[in-house]
């Protein structure tokens, strides 16, 4: 038996919210809303979402010691996430500027803070968390470096799946242990680099299959997503929503997903129920905050 359905190991941010009209341009300063300041990074939302869909869920990050720090620390364990793996110190806590329009699109900006200082040994010394674990979930707004320690630390039963967000071209140490590698369009692109020739998702997913994950999911918005295997492809369509914020989305996909799987669910009805989760979380303001449980999402 394993103690955590999902181990997370990943970036806490504070993330910093401003409503605008529209994104600046270069050298443009334009007026926003009040700021708004959430508990947010990749793996701190991950852990949460995972969480408030019924997860046994576990979180091995770095936070400051400072009144950000304690916020994502709050919100971890409000959700039920067990922080035993979350250390304290070392740099300020991780600060994410975003921007959100109208429409819901945002952009971000990351100062990596604390965790820039997630460092292999720290992944060494949470083996007890690896054994324990059914399915271990990462990203890269931690250094690579220790993503590899994390690849490293798998046990033989365990499985891996990774979300390269912000993408950067991975090792193929990295890529073969990914079940699945998740992608949206833009981060496709950049692990692919000059063997992307194509814009149809069934190429790139065909591609970064040949560079040796063992699936990939690739993600498409309103679209849905497109799940990849040896064994073939298949679309995954999502739910029509009105889209208010989708700040955290793709962070609440991949933890809906890794979940399931562990759960048993194959690779096409885990995506499926992670698109559904995605399409919830479009409908609130927020990261954390607008993440469902699996009541609301079973709703849909």
């Amino acid at each position: 038996m394993y103690d955590y359905d999902l181990l997370v190991v990943g970036s806490a941010n504070a993330d910093l919210v401003i409503g605008v009209e529209r994104r600046p341009g270069a050298g443009e300063t334009v007026l926003g809303s009040d700021l708004a300041v959430h508990p947010g990074g990749k793996g701190a939302n991950q852990a949460v979402a995972a969480a408030r869909l019924g997860s046994r869920t576990a979180l091995l990050a770095r936070v400051g010691d400072d009144a950000y720090g304690r916020l994502l620390l709050d919100s971890q364990r409000e959700a039920g996430v067990d922080t035993v793996g979350v250390l304290v110190g070392g740099a300020p806590t991780g600060v994410a500027l975003i921007t959100v329009d109208p429409s819901g699109d945002n952009s971000i900006v990351v100062s990596p803070g604390a965790n820039g200082r997630l460092a292999p040994a720290d992944v060494r010394a949470a083996a007890c968390l690896f054994h324990a674990s059914r399915v271990i979930s990462t990203q890269l707004e931690i250094p690579l470096d220790s993503v590899v320690e994390v690849v490293r630390s798998l046990t033989p039963d365990s499985r891996f799946v990774l979300n390269p967000s912000p993408p950067q071209p991975l090792p193929p140490e990295v890529l073969a242990a990914c079940d699945p590698l998740i992608v949206n369009e833009h981060e496709a692109k950049v692990v692919l680099g000059d063997a992307c020739v194509s814009e149809q998702p069934e190429d790139w997913a065909r591609l970064l299959l040949a560079k040796g994950p063992r699936s990939v999911v690739v993600t498409l918005g309103a679209e849905g997503a497109l799940v990849a295997s040896p064994d073939g492809t298949a679309r995954v369509s999502s739910v029509k929503v009105d889209a208010v914020d989708t700040t955290g989305a793709g962070d609440a996909f991949t933890a809906a997903l890794a979940f399931r799987l562990g759960a048993g669910a194959s690779l096409a009805e885990a995506a499926a129920y992670a698109a559904r989760v995605g399409a919830a979380a479009v409908t609130r303001e927020g990261a954390q905050e607008s993440f469902p449980t699996a009541e609301e999402v079973d709703a849909l």
